[in-house]
């Protein structure tokens, strides 16, 4: 059994209840930044042509913000609720790392800077994510142990 295998082990056996509504709010935050994403794209654009060292043009601009969001939209989504929870969280981090990086740094780290934090925060709440699993108030859940009692019982 090698290292990932090892922490999403304990993860699932150390799940408690209240990492649920965690998961849940968690998810309902990245799907409301894909919807801010999809609403803002012209306003994303300019800010990445502007603000880019590599030269990105218009068209990559657009690429990236749509991509962004759709990962963020379907992302959210799953991690809400809880259907293939883990590997949600892995599309989610490198995207939060950016944004901590790229995004927020040039705005400065301050503790006035808010998106900043609040990126630091979901960063944070995905690695938990990621250790602890979808949890048993998930589809993950429902699919692998509520699926087949369901299967098994008689019917009337």
């Amino acid at each position: 059994m090698n290292m990932v295998q090892k922490v999403e082990h304990w993860g699932d056996l150390h799940h408690t209840k209240w990492l649920e509504v965690v998961r849940i709010l968690l998810g309902l935050v990245i799907f409301s930044k894909g919807v801010t994403f999809i609403s803002q794209t012209q306003v994303q654009q300019d800010w990445i042509i502007q603000n880019s060292t590599f030269g990105v043009s218009g068209l990559m601009a657009m690429v990236l913000i749509h991509t962004v969001a759709l990962v963020h939209l379907v992302g959210g989504l799953l991690i809400m609720i809880g259907l293939i929870t883990r590997f949600a969280v892995v599309i989610q981090i490198p995207i939060l790392l950016g944004a901590i990086l790229f995004v927020n740094s040039t705005r400065g780290l301050s503790f006035i800077n808010s998106e900043l934090w609040l990126s630091i925060v979901v960063l944070l709440l995905l690695v938990v994510c990621w250790v602890t699993g979808s949890g048993p108030y998930s589809l993950d859940h429902w699919i692998k142990n509520g699926y087949q009692n369901y299967k098994t019982q008689p019917r009337d």
